[in-house]
C-alpha cells in the first residue's frame, strides 16, 4: 500500500509517499510560497533532488504538481495516481472531539472548522489540503491525524486552568497540547529500544526544535505535557516565550498601548531565545554567540536548559519514577551540549549521561545513558510522516471493535473517541 502523507503549513506543502509494506520512503519534498510567483518545490528519491520553480496559485494546484513529480516518466516512483491507495493527512487542532486518527468525511470536516478559532494560522491550511486532495483523490480513503489527539489522556486535573469553570464550558479553554504524532512515535520507538512493553514504562519525551515541548508518558499515554491551550505554553523556543505570568502580557499592553494582535505577535515570533539573545532564534547562532562571550547569548542558554530541566523534575514527580528520557528533533537529536547541560545534575533522578556516547555523532537512533544508569537515557529521531501513514494504514484497513474502520462520521466518532480504546 502506498500512502501519501500530506503536511499542508500556511503557504506549503510538505509531502511523503511511503510504501507501507516495505517501510520505504518512494519520495518526499517541500513545495514553498503557494501563492507567489516564485514557489519553489525541492522533490527528493532516494539520493537524487529535483528542484522545481513555479507559480502555484493554490493548495490544488501544489498537489497537482506533487503528482506530477510522481508520476513523471523519467524521476517519478508510479504509473498512475490510482497506485496511491490512502492519503494522511496531518492536522494541528481536533479538540475535544477527536483521541483518534479518522476517516474524513463531511462530518469531520466541519469539525475540524469548528476548531480554527482554536488555531487560526494551522486548522485552516489543514483544511485547504484535504480539500485539495479530495479534489484530486476523489475515490481514495482521506485519513485525518490530530496533533492534539495524543494528549487527549490528560486527566481533568492536568488540562483545566484555575480559571472560573464556565469559561472553560464556554468556550473549552482548556490544555490541549502538541507535537503529539511526535510525542506518540518517539515513546512507541523507545519501548522497542527498551525491549520492554510501552504499557509497563514511565517515560519524559522533549521534543526540542524551534517549537518544542515535553510530555509525560505512564504506560503509554500522556497524562500531562508542555504545550497548552496554544503552542505557546511551556518551554521556552526559537521564538516563543512559553510559560509566562498572564498579568505581565497585560501590563506590556497596558504600558506600550499593544493591541491584541501585537501582543500575540509580541509573545509568539519575537520572543523565546531570539527575544533574550537579541541574535537569533536558531539555537547554533545563539551557541556561536556565547563563544564570543556575549552575555545576552549565554542567558538566552542558560533560561532554554534550565526550563526544560525543571519540567523533567516535575514531571519525574508526576510521574512517580523515570525509566526512560528521550530527546527528539532539530535540536534534541543535534545538540551534544543541550543534552550534556540537560542531564548534568539529573542524577538522583537515576539519569546519568555517558559523556562518550552522548558526544558520538549518528543520525540514528540510540542509548546515551551510562550502562548503570537506572533511568535510560536516548536519542531517537522523530519521524511524523511515518506515524501519519501508520495511523492511515490502521484506520483504512484494520478494524476496531470487529468492524471496518472505515465507517461513517455519525459512528465513527463515538467509536473512535471511546476511552476504552486508550486502554
Amino acid at each position: 500500500m502506498n500512502i501519501l502523507v500530506i503536511n499542508c503549513g500556511s503557504s506549503s506543502i510538505k509531502y511523503q509517499l511511503i510504501n507501507r509494506e516495505k517501510r520505504k520512503v518512494l519520495a518526499k519534498g517541500l513545495l514553498e510560497k503557494i501563492g507567489e510567483i516564485n514557489s519553489s518545490q525541492v522533490h527528493r528519491i532516494g539520493g537524487k533532488v529535483v528542484k522545481k520553480q513555479d507559480e502555484v496559485a493554490n493548495y490544488e494546484e501544489g498537489l497537482k504538481s506533487i503528482l506530477a513529480l510522481l508520476l513523471d516518466e523519467k524521476r517519478g516512483v508510479i504509473k498512475d495516481a490510482s497506485e496511491i491507495s490512502a492519503v494522511g493527512h496531518r492536522v494541528v487542532h481536533g479538540g475535544e472531539d477527536f483521541f483518534h486518527s479518522v476517516l474524513i468525511d463531511d462530518e469531520v470536516i466541519k469539525t475540524i472548522k469548528s476548531y480554527i478559532s482554536l488555531a487560526p494560522l494551522h486548522n485552516p491550511p489543514n483544511l485547504a489540503g484535504i480539500k485539495a486532495a479530495r479534489s484530486l483523490f476523489p475515490d481514495v480513503p482521506q485519513v485525518a491525524v490530530f496533533d492534539t489527539a495524543f494528549h487527549q489522556t490528560l486527566p481533568e486535573k492536568a488540562f483545566l486552568y484555575a480559571l472560573p469553570y464556565q469559561y472553560y464550558e464556554k468556550y473549552k479553554i482548556r490544555r490541549y497540547g502538541f507535537h503529539g504524532t511526535s510525542h506518540r512515535y518517539i515513546a512507541e520507538r523507545a519501548a522497542k529500544f527498551l525491549k520492554k512493553p510501552l504499557k509497563e514504562l514511565k517515560i519524559i519525551t522533549c521534543h526540542l526544535g524551534n517549537g518544542c515541548s515535553i510530555t509525560a508518558i505512564d504506560k503509554g499515554k500522556s497524562i500531562d505535557t508542555s504545550m497548552g491551550f496554544t503552542p505557546l505554553e511551556g518551554l521556552v523556543m526559537g521564538t516563543r516565550c512559553g510559560d509566562v505570568d498572564a498579568a505581565a502580557a497585560l501590563f506590556l499592553m497596558e504600558k506600550e498601548n499593544f493591541t491584541t494582535a501585537q501582543m500575540d505577535n509580541l509573545l509568539n515570533k519575537q520572543s523565546g531565545l531570539l527575544g533574550i539573545s537579541g541574535i537569533s532564534n536558531d539555537l547554533r547562532e545563539v551557541q556561536k554567540w556565547v563563544v564570543k562571550g556575549d552575555q545576552r547569548a549565554k542567558l538566552a542558554l542558560e533560561v532554554f536548559v534550565y526550563r526544560i530541566k525543571k519540567y523533567i523534575g516535575a514531571y519525574s514527580a508526576v510521574l512517580g519514577g523515570l525509566d526512560a528520557l528521550i530527546f527528539s528533533a532539530g535540536i534534541g537529536e543535534n545538540e551534544v551540549n543541550i543534552r550534556d547541560k540537560v542531564c548534568q545534575g539529573l542524577e538522583f533522578l537515576g539519569v546519568y549521561l555517558d559523556e562518550k556516547k552522548n558526544r558520538a555523532r549518528s543520525k540514528a537512533s540510540r542509548f546515551i545513558s551510562t550502562e548503570k544508569s537506572p533511568a535510560k537515557i536516548l536519542v531517537i529521531p522523530t519521524n511524523e510522516e511515518e506515524m501519519i501513514a501508520e495511523e492511515t494504514w490502521r484506520i483504512v484497513n484494520k478494524t476496531v471493535n470487529g468492524e471496518s474502520g472505515i465507517v461513517n462520521s455519525k459512528k465513527q466518532t463515538a467509536r473512535y473517541n471511546s476511552p476504552e480504546l486508550l486502554k
